[in-house]
C-alpha cells in the first residue's frame, strides 16, 4: 500500500495532520517544515518493518488543501522527496495530484512533477471537464488516461517515462452500471495502448448512502457497499488477469511539445489535438 502522509480524503471529507495551522505557510514556514519532518521520520520508523508498504504519497491531492507560488512549491517538493528517500529508502514515494497542476499554474510546475521518479495523475472526465467536449464514450472521456500520460511525458521529454494513473473513474452519476463498466474497459485499453504503467481505480466499494457525501460518490465502486461484485468489478478483474505482469509497450511516435500556455483551455486544446477530436458545436 501507499501511505498518504499530509492529506487524506474520503469522498470530499478532508483528514489533515494535527499540526496543520490552516495558513498559507505549509510550504514555506520553517516551523511547519520541522513538524512535517518529524512526522515523516516517525511514520518511516513505524512503517519500516512492514513488508506491504510501497512508500509514501505526499497526500491525496495536496493542492486541494494548500497552495503556493511555484517558486515555493517546487523547492519544497524536492526537499520532501529527499527527506522521504532518506527516512524510508528503497521505496517508491510519489506526489499524487489531480489534473490541476498539469493544466494550470498550481503550486508545482509540470516540469518538476514530470521529473519525479514516478509521476502520478488522477483522471476524472467530470472533474477535468472532459464532458464539455463530448459524451461519456467519446475520446475526450475514454482517452483521458492515455492523453494525460502523453502530456506528462511531453513535460518529461521522454516517451518511456513511467506514469501511474493513481485514480480514475468517470464521476458521471448518470451512467448506469453497464455504462460505467463499458467506460472502464475502453479507458483502460486506451491507456494500455498509450503505455500507462499502473492503474488504480477509484474506488473499491460504493459509499453507504446513510453517510452524507457528495451524491457523485455513492455508486463509483467496483463492489457494492456490502461486497457484491458489480459489472465494472468483473471487467476490472478480467483486465487485471489479462494484462497484469506483462511488460509495458511504450509508444514509438514522437512526443509533441507541451502546451505553450498553461491554462485549462489551452491544455484541453492540446489534448484534443492529440486525440484528433473536434467537439461538435452546440
Amino acid at each position: 500500500m501507499h501511505w498518504t502522509v499530509f492529506t487524506g480524503q474520503l469522498s470530499g471529507w478532508f483528514f489533515l495532520p494535527s499540526f496543520n495551522r490552516l495558513s498559507n505557510g505549509f510550504y514555506t514556514d520553517p516551523m511547519m517544515w520541522d513538524a512535517q519532518e518529524l512526522f515523516v521520520r516517525e511514520l518511516a520508523r513505524t512503517l519500516k518493518p512492514r513488508a506491504n508498504v510501497l512508500g509514501f504519497d505526499f497526500g491525496n491531492e495536496l493542492t486541494t488543501c494548500w497552495q503556493a507560488p511555484i517558486e515555493a512549491g517546487d523547492p519544497w517538493m524536492a526537499r520532501m522527496f529527499a527527506l522521504m528517500n532518506e527516512a524510508l529508502p528503497d521505496h517508491l514515494h510519489v506526489n499524487g495530484l489531480d489534473h490541476r497542476p498539469w493544466f494550470t499554474k498550481d503550486t508545482f510546475s509540470p516540469q518538476a512533477l514530470a521529473a519525479a521518479r514516478f509521476p502520478v495523475t488522477h483522471c476524472y472526465p467530470y472533474w477535468s471537464e472532459a464532458v464539455k467536449y463530448g459524451g461519456a464514450m467519446d475520446p475526450p472521456s475514454v482517452k483521458l488516461l492515455a492523453a494525460m500520460t502523453v502530456l506528462i511525458r511531453a513535460y518529461a521529454g521522454s516517451q518511456e517515462k513511467p506514469v501511474w494513473v493513481g485514480e480514475f473513474n468517470t464521476c458521471i452519476k448518470e451512467l448506469p452500471e453497464k455504462g460505467q463498466a463499458e467506460w472502464l474497459e475502453k479507458a483502460v485499453l486506451a491507456g494500455i495502448d498509450g503505455g500507462v504503467n499502473w492503474f488504480t481505480y477509484w474506488d473499491s466499494h460504493d459509499v453507504d448512502r446513510k453517510f452524507e457525501f457528495n451524491p457523485l460518490e455513492y455508486s463509483l465502486g467496483l463492489l457494492t457497499n456490502d461486497g457484491q461484485v458489480k459489472e465494472q468489478g468483473r471487467v476490472f478483474k478480467q483486465l487485471a488477469a489479462t494484462y497484469g505482469g506483462k511488460p509495458v509497450v511504450y509508444p514509438k511516435a514522437n512526443l509533441p511539445q507541451p502546451p505553450a500556455d498553461r491554462t485549462q483551455d489551452a491544455t484541453w486544446r492540446w489534448l484534443l489535438d492529440w486525440m484528433g477530436w473536434k467537439p461538435v458545436a452546440s
